[in-house]
């Protein structure tokens, strides 16, 4: 099996599990601030950092890929797998920033709603990731994703009936606008964490 021709200095699985562990701590972060409206300069910061210390994982993942002659997975998968992960970090970032700067004040039962279950699928995407490290956990792996699948399809009935709820009930064509953005960013995540699993369900099909 390729995965155990690795380099002594460097592996793969390693970044990958605390890249993911870094996407964990954002959704933990995320759903924390959004429950309690926690949007203050304190509470960015510490979800900057964490953007920031996956950035540092996924610019290693790349720089090593380039470096390393025989990896554990197709080169395009590893790229493809380092990107979405990041990206799940990034997007959730942008949603508290700019939450912060559309000035919003008040707990939305909607995306507090959307917060778990994001939480929820990036604590699946991270099993799915982590159980690649071993293909005696292809089951367990390949049910990590399906749920993740779930997840996405749940996210997208909530969008819709939220959208729907703020074009009714709603009056003030602002306010209408930044939930609207920030309910279809919040599906965006979900989207981002499916094309995790795409990724990883590939990798396993390849690996049979």
């Amino acid at each position: 099996m390729a995965f155990r021709f690795l380099p002594h200095d460097f592996n793969f699985f390693d970044l990958f599990e605390k890249q993911v562990d870094y996407a964990v701590d954002a959704a933990r972060y995320f759903k924390e601030a959004v429950s309690k409206n926690i949007l203050d300069d304190e509470s960015l910061e510490k979800m900057h950092e964490v953007e920031h210390q996956g950035d540092e994982v996924a610019h290693t993942i790349l720089d090593n890929l380039n470096k390393t002659f025989i990896t554990p997975f197709d080169r395009e998968d590893i790229h493809a797998l380092a990107k979405e992960i990041d990206d799940i970090i990034d997007m959730l970032y942008t949603i508290l920033n700019r939450m912060k700067v559309y000035k919003i004040e008040t707990v939305d039962k909607n995306l507090v709603q959307f917060a778990t279950v994001i939480d929820e699928s990036v604590r699946a995407v991270a099993c799915a990731v982590k159980g690649l490290r071993n293909l005696k956990n292809s089951k367990s792996v390949a049910e990590s994703c399906v749920e993740v699948n779930r997840l996405e399809n749940v996210g997208d009935a909530m969008r819709d009936t939220m959208l729907a709820e703020l074009f009714n009930a709603g009056k003030d064509p602002i306010h209408i606008m930044k939930w609207k953005e920030i309910y279809q960013d919040a599906e965006t995540v979900l989207d981002i964490c499916e094309d995790v699993a795409h990724v990883v369900q590939s990798i396993l099909v390849k690996q049979a």
